[in-house]
C-alpha cells in the first residue's frame, strides 16, 4: 500500500510539471528582452520550466516562437501584463516580438 502511495505522488508531481520546475520572468523593456534588468539574448532553462513574459513598456508587445520544440503566439498585450509559456521538451527556441523585429532571444532548453 505504501509503495502505491509513493508511486501515485510521483506521478502527480510529473503531471504538475515535475519536481523542481523553475519559473523565470523575462521583461520586455526598451524594445528588448531583459532578465533581472539586463538585456538577454540567450538564456538556458530546463524542460518543464515556465517563462513569464512581462511587458514593461508603454506600448504593446507580442511574443511568439515558430521553433520545433515549442510553437506559440501570445498575442499583443499592454504594459503591466504578462503571459507565460511552459517549455516542456529540450532543444532551442527562438523567441521574438512580432511588433518589434529587433527583439530576439534564444532559449536553450535542457
Amino acid at each position: 500500500m505504501k509503495s502505491r502511495v509513493i508511486i501515485l505522488l510521483g506521478s502527480l508531481l510529473l503531471a504538475a510539471g515535475g519536481a523542481g520546475a523553475a519559473e523565470y520572468t523575462v521583461a520586455q523593456h526598451n524594445k528588448t528582452f531583459e532578465k533581472d534588468g539586463v538585456k538577454v539574448e540567450k538564456m538556458t532553462i530546463k524542460a518543464g520550466d515556465t517563462v513569464h513574459f512581462k511587458n514593461m513598456d508603454p506600448w504593446f508587445h507580442n511574443v511568439f516562437s515558430l521553433s520545433d520544440i515549442k510553437t506559440f503566439d501570445l498575442g499583443s498585450y499592454p504594459q503591466g501584463q504578462q503571459k507565460s509559456v511552459v517549455f516542456d521538451k529540450p532543444g532551442t527556441a527562438e523567441v521574438e516580438c512580432a511588433i518589434h523585429p529587433q527583439m530576439l532571444m534564444e532559449l536553450e532548453v535542457q
